[in-house]
């Protein structure tokens, strides 16, 4: 691959790698290795540069030229700079064909992630690495493998701490290590915990006090069911399941693309939560949720809703090795539903034996085949591709609407048919119909013959058929798919909005799915028409659609043959000003003659009805769409191993199925007229499966305790923990099973035990006994997650929009995602106070107080995110204007207040924002603050600025980002 490259040995990795990092170099880097690089640089190959890619030694041992590789440095790295193809000092890499931009990125990632890679065997051009993990055998006796069993309660015996079973369970490991739990919580920490634990948002002065006051023995039980209740806890628990699902609103990518309508995936989610659907059929509803019968339209439209979750990746629409991209769209779809419903890094398996696990590469590929028989693109032809959108079931009065306009537009169209038919049937040659229709040549507009185009290929010129413009047209001799194209590349003399047309002589032997690409000054768009119908402008031309071009910019017309069956043929290109056609002007010149073309009786009337038809499609009914999946029918099926995930070198077919190793039944039979998905859905649902009910107990327990019983929360293989508490994460997974896959009677399960409602400090025996909490014998102090702080300083303003669901992609003049362009994403303006679950979430571009409070990668399923303590954090509260603002706003809203002198405010200022009164050195200090505004000194602030500064000190202090 390099003719410079040396030794990776110039620096080592950075740290241990982790198995994030070694799955992220079987995944991208090392296939990327074997494609692109082995035919110089592996064994058995003439070694090039004395360098070595197949094996770790070999790239740190390097070659002739020095180091390759700085890990960690990669624009200080030769590999990357050779790779880039723009570095003068050295030859461009590989130097047949270079990387794509993708692949170029991939490498890069991998160097700065200081070039990580396990100590293996060398990976040969020829065959997959050797299982190095579990067998399936052995992986059958890894406790995560076995089913969970009913375990004994343990006894209370003399000690009266415990009050649930939970508390039996964690107190039962105690008396080994001399362990005593702390103390419990008092009433205002523990209301101000489970109201940011279930709704996101803190608790009133108001309710405070009165819980403070209710000595009731339900009192916290009251509590726990008022929250759940509440619609706020479906956005609450609806935004952990969205990080799991890597819920993101546009593709990411450099080229990123607006998911329009992944708003109502959101909703779904939320939704669910609060309605409390049971967590099997939320599975089944994500994975087949669309080949599920429903007994109203409420139920299918909630059912295609949530096949979104299959649709949401991150995906690069732009790749042109459509069998690359639909291959890593079903591996990333893998690799979501292993890491979300099943705890298991299935994806590590696409190009080998997994290298820990006991998943083998025929797993991978037995899921694979479900994934790769259902559609998740629109079409596999488009230059850029777009995913499937599903028109949703509307009620009985909107259906009823919907099927009068459907009814008045065939009958229309009917009527244009017979017309259109009688006026040709009527005209004698090509001549007299194009006469008939209007057509008159010269055509009027901008205009390109197929010999003013760039052609790519070998096509025929032919002048078959006698409808055609000029002195004839070009087809593709039905040859060569793939490699042919014709571009019209018009220049466009005043901006604004064109009519694009094609023309073409139609024939029973014509190609029905021939694609053409348009470049506008919008975007771009691909579309596909079939030349077996005759054009329905004069029999000649083909409306393209309307778009929007600028004056001497960037536009063309491409006509491809890529796909087709059948003949491709190209004749002219024209380009009408759209406000000519509304004027009523003609779509043509002067007539041969020198004359303009009349136009008969029969032809106004045509013309006047395709105006009508034209109004009545505008007027339509509105159609709600969702992101969606399909099944492909064409390719419905089992699949090949692809031999070191490369997608060209096919292997043996594996038959569609699961991961074996968590396989407790027969194998299951699969439909031939259905993907599997259904199947799937059943699998990772069922009770019996021994990963799915643990793997979702664990999350719940961790979004309320911390730490979770498995700490690896999306890793429940060998690489990740063992349970602290394997008995209990047992008992629990069968207790949630038995109360019908119910959500929320688990968090009241947990809420309930004396486990949840401890308090955070503890003694320096207990921390040197247990210091990383292992055994729970005290409650763990958590920062909130980005949403919560945001929320939080929006809730003291008094500015938080509460409103509920909804699309909330908005640009200049309020437009919505649908009509934004498509670099909306990288000028976004967020203004929108509502509920931070309700922000735009794009993948290249985040809300500031997002990117500096750890929010979750919407690239990759997350279970637990990161917690990070950085300066970045408190310069964000200290300067930004978000934070300056609504301090202001806090402020004006407590000096409204009547009646209370300042000692009275600051009071209340301490408890609407940290849910307590402040300390004595607190409030000294905030007064001395306050009366320093009064005084005589210009440079002083004034008392609006002060009451401002103190509430900002408070949004910046330790006690209102975190919780005890």
């Amino acid at each position: 691959m390099l003719a410079v490259v040396g030794a990776m040995g110039a620096g080592q990795i950075l740290g241990a790698a982790t198995p994030d990092d070694l799955a992220f170099f079987e995944k991208k880097i090392r296939p990327l290795l074997i494609e692109r690089c082995y035919e110089c640089h592996s064994e058995g190959q003439k070694i090039k540069a004395g360098l070595r890619l197949d094996t770790p030694h070999g790239w740190r041992e390097g070659g002739d030229s020095g180091p390759a590789v700085v890990p960690g440095k990669a624009d200080q790295s030769i590999l990357i700079r050779a790779v880039r193809a723009n570095d003068i000092e050295f030859e461009a890499m590989p130097p047949k064909t270079a990387l794509s931009p993708e692949e170029v990125a991939l490498l890069t990632e991998w160097v700065q992630r200081g070039a990580p890679a396990p100590d293996a065997a060398p990976v040969a051009a020829h065959a997959r690495p050797k299982q190095v993990g579990l067998t399936i055998e052995e992986g059958r006796k890894f406790w995560a493998f076995v089913p969970p069993r009913p375990q004994a309660i343990p006894a209370a015996g003399k000690n009266a701490w415990p009050r649930t079973e939970i508390d039996r369970f964690v107190a039962a490991n105690w008396d080994a290590k001399a362990l005593r739990p702390t103390a419990d919580a008092d009433r205002p920490t523990l209301l101000r915990r489970a109201t940011f634990d279930l709704i996101g948002l803190p608790p009133t002065p108001e309710q405070i006090e009165a819980f403070v006051r209710d000595t009731r023995p339900d009192a916290f039980a009251r509590v726990i069911d008022e929250l759940l209740a509440s619609p706020h806890y479906g956005e609450r628990w609806g935004r952990h399941w969205l990080d799991v699902a890597r819920f993101a609103e546009s593709s990411g990518g450099g080229r990123t693309l607006l998911f329009k309508d992944a708003w109502r995936f959101r909703d779904y989610v939320i939704e669910a939560f609060h309605r409390e659907v049971p967590f099997d059929t939320f599975i089944r509803e994500q994975i087949a949720g669309d080949l599920l019968p429903s007994s109203s339209p409420e139920q299918r439209r909630r059912q295609l809703n949530a096949t979104a979750f299959l649709a949401l990746g991150p995906t690069n629409y732009e790749e042109q090795n459509k069998g690359a991209l639909r291959m890593d769209i079903v591996d990333e779809q893998i690799d979501t539903i292993g890491k979300g419903f099943l705890g298991m890094t299935i994806g590590c398996a696409r190009c080998h034996d997994h290298k820990f696990d006991p998943v083998p590469t025929k797993d991978y590929y037995a899921l694979a085949g479900i994934l790769r028989s259902t559609r998740t693109l629109a079409n596999y032809t488009d230059n850029v591709a777009r995913w499937v959108e599903t028109s949703l079931p509307v009620d009985d009065e909107a259906g009823r609407l919907v099927e009068a306009h459907d009814a008045k537009v065939k009958a229309l169209e009917k009527t244009i048919a017979a017309l259109k038919a009688s006026t040709r049937s009527n005209a004698k040659g090509a001549s007299a119909q194009a006469a008939a229709e209007g057509i008159a040549e010269p055509l009027a507009g901008i205009v390109l013959d197929e010999s003013q185009a760039k052609v790519v290929g070998e096509w025929r010129r032919s002048s078959y058929g006698k409808t055609y413009f000029g002195d004839g047209y070009v087809e593709d001799r039905n040859e060569g798919k793939g490699a042919k194209t014709v571009t019209f590349t018009p220049a466009i003399p005043r901006s604004g909005r064109y009519d694009v047309r094609l023309a073409y002589t139609a024939n029973a032997n014509r190609a029905s799915n021939v694609p053409i690409t348009i470049l506008h000054a919008d975007g771009e768009r691909t579309l596909t028409i079939d030349q077996r119908e005759e054009p329905p402008i004069g029999g000649r031309l083909r409306s393209l659609g309307q778009y929007q071009f600028e004056k001497d910019g960037a536009g063309y017309v491409l006509i491809s043959n890529e796909g087709t069956a059948g003949h491709v043929v190209v004749d002219t290109l024209q380009l009408i000003p759209v406000e000519e056609l509304s004027a009523g002007a003609p779509v043509a010149g002067k007539s041969p003659a020198g004359g303009t073309a009349k136009t008969p009786p029969a032809v106004a009337e045509l013309k006047r009805l395709e105006a009508e038809l034209k109004k009545l499609v505008a007027a339509a009914p509105a159609r709600p769409q969702t992101m969606s999946v399909a099944e492909d029918a064409a390719e419905i099926g089992d699949t090949e191993i692809r031999i070191r995930g490369n997608v060209r070198t096919l292997g043996a077919k594996v038959p569609r199925g699961f991961l074996q190793v968590a396989m407790t039944g027969p194998a299951p039979q699969f439909s031939k007229q259905e993907s599997g998905r259904r199947e799937l859905a059943d699998w990772i649902a069922s009770p019996t499966n021994p990963l799915t009910a643990r793997v979702i107990v664990n999350r719940v327990w961790s979004w309320l305790i911390g730490p979770g019983l498995v700490r690896t929360v999306d890793n429940f293989g060998t690489t990740g923990e063992t349970p602290s508490h394997p008995e209990l994460l047992d008992h629990l997974a069968l207790r949630f099973v038995a109360d019908g896959w119910s959500i929320k009677r688990l968090v009241r399960e947990i809420m309930l035990s004396r486990t949840y409602q401890l308090a955070t400090a503890t003694d320096a025996d207990a921390r040197t006994l247990d210091p990383d909490n292992r055994l729970f014998a005290r409650a763990e102090r958590r920062r909130l997650d980005a949403e919560q702080i945001r929320d939080a300083v929006l809730w003291t303003s008094g500015k938080l929009n509460l409103d509920l669901g909804g699309p909330n992609i908005t640009g200049p003049n309020g437009a919505s995602a649908s009509t934004l362009p498509v670099s909306a994403e990288y000028t976004y303006v967020f203004t929108d106070t509502r509920r931070s679950v309700y922000t735009p979430a794009f993948r290249n571009k985040r809300l500031d107080l997002f990117e500096v409070f750890d929010f979750a990668d919407a690239n990759a399923p997350f279970g637990k995110r990161n917690v990070s303590t950085v300066a970045p954090q408190a310069l964000f509260l200290m300067n930004h204007p978000f934070v300056i603002e609504q301090a202001t706003l806090a402020a004006e809203r407590t000096l409204s207040r009547a009646g209370l002198d300042d000692a009275a405010r600051v009071d209340h200022a301490y408890r609407v924002t940290l849910g307590r009164p402040p300390a004595a050195r607190e409030r000294d200090l905030a007064l001395r603050f306050l009366a320093s505004a009064a005084g005589s000194d210009p440079g002083a602030a004034t008392r609006h600025e002060a009451w401002a500064q103190l509430y900002q000190s408070i949004f910046a202090c330790i006690d209102f980002r975190y919780l005890n």
